[in-house]
């Protein structure tokens, strides 16, 4: 069949990561995909895309976002030319600021066959009702990255499976997933002092890198040798420079910039112990991989990353915003190696369910089982 991505911006996202797994997974599975975006894009993200073999389709020319009527009116006329063009069978559209409104207008256009995802929790929709509404009228599937992410939108929650009894609207949870490609380190790690610590992240505040450096700086008073490397670029670059030297950690800090999907696990063989201080964090990409490389992660007790990050089984989780219990987190791991290799093989074994193999099967199976019912 032809299936339809819709998403709103193709940049360098967890989001857009993840969406190029689901096109990589349908076109796997024998479908035609067509990516539409309907707004910001990047070049580099396009063409990864057209060679995962989707086609794309940018609605604006410039990149620019059109917001308001102007922008409803704008994403009308550009839905209704590629649905004339490729007349797919169903859309999934990634549920993203836009979500509602492209879903609307699918159906406004005759398309009926529509999955959604949604990549956050609700807590940044101040009104469910309009997503209630999409889930009960306007789909066949709404899927979620988590259960607590489920939970939060409809009340109730459940594990996609082969097993799952599937009604005319459905919601659930399919996790998201290592990206194609990305292996599971096989061997054991093995740890000693010094410790190196690490980030991989945009460098914003809703990712908390601005308590970074701080926590480094309380850790290297205990254990002075510790280091960090600093993966990702973001517009807190200069304040955590800045950190860095007045705390005395300028000769403790790697700044690797940003870089390649592809190159991610030499950084993270580098890194013993992966900080995520998220303000905010849907799901968590980088908790993931990091295990897969049998890093040890210790992340802030947020969002999705308390389901992904099981506390004193794979990692340990902090108070959000609280540098002092990252720290301590960070130093009870460094005083104990024995515990830091039990995190590291125990969580190199739970990372499987989050394999890329799952996640196609998963979603193949969700078409094959869904789509055909009303045709």
């Amino acid at each position: 069949m032809t299936i339809l991505v819709c998403i709103p911006c193709l940049l360098t996202g967890g989001t857009e990561i993840q969406t190029l797994n689901l096109v990589q997974a349908l076109v796997a599975g024998g479908h035609r995909v067509v990516t539409v975006c309907y707004f910001e894009y990047s070049d580099d993200m396009v063409a990864r895309f057209r060679w995962s073999g989707s086609d794309v389709v940018c609605l604006s020319s410039t990149g620019v976002r059109v917001g308001g009527w102007r922008g409803i009116v704008f994403l009308y006329k550009g839905l209704r030319k590629v649905l004339k063009r490729y007349k797919p069978d169903v859309a999934h559209v990634q549920y993203m600021a836009p979500g509602a409104i492209p879903i609307l207008l699918l159906r406004l256009l005759g398309l009926r066959q529509i999955i959604a995802t949604a990549h956050t929790a609700a807590d940044i929709y101040p009104n469910l009702r309009l997503v209630h509404f999409i889930q009960r009228y306007c789909v066949r599937a709404f899927t979620c990255i988590t259960e607590l992410a489920e939970q939060s939108f409809f009340g109730s929650s459940q594990l996609y499976s082969e097993d799952t009894p599937l009604k005319r609207r459905n919601h659930f949870t399919i996790y998201n997933a290592l990206p194609a490609g990305f292996s599971i380190r096989r061997e054991t790690r093995s740890f000693s002092q010094p410790i190196t610590l690490g980030v991989v992240s945009r460098l914003e505040e809703i990712k908390g890198m601005d308590l970074v450096v701080p926590a480094l700086a309380r850790v290297r008073a205990k254990y002075p040798d510790t280091c960090l490397i600093v993966v990702g670029d973001g517009s807190l670059r200069t304040r955590m420079l800045q950190q860095a030297q007045e705390f005395g950690c300028v000769d403790g800090i790697e700044w690797a910039g940003r870089q390649p999907q592809e190159k991610l696990s030499d950084w993270y063989g580098r890194m013993d112990i992966v900080l995520m201080p998220s303000r905010s964090e849907g799901f968590g990409l980088t908790a993931i991989e990091a295990m897969a490389n049998g890093c040890v992660v210790v992340a802030s007790r947020t969002g999705g990353l308390p389901e992904v990050v099981r506390d004193q089984e794979v990692g340990l989780l902090h108070a959000p915003e609280s540098i002092d219990d990252m720290a301590d987190k960070i130093g009870s791991l460094e005083g104990d190696i024995t515990l830091l290799q039990h995190y590291s093989e125990a969580a190199m074994a739970y990372v499987g369910q989050y394999s890329f193999e799952r996640y196609s099967q998963l979603f193949n199976d969700l078409y094959k089982r869904l789509i055909p019912l009303n045709r």
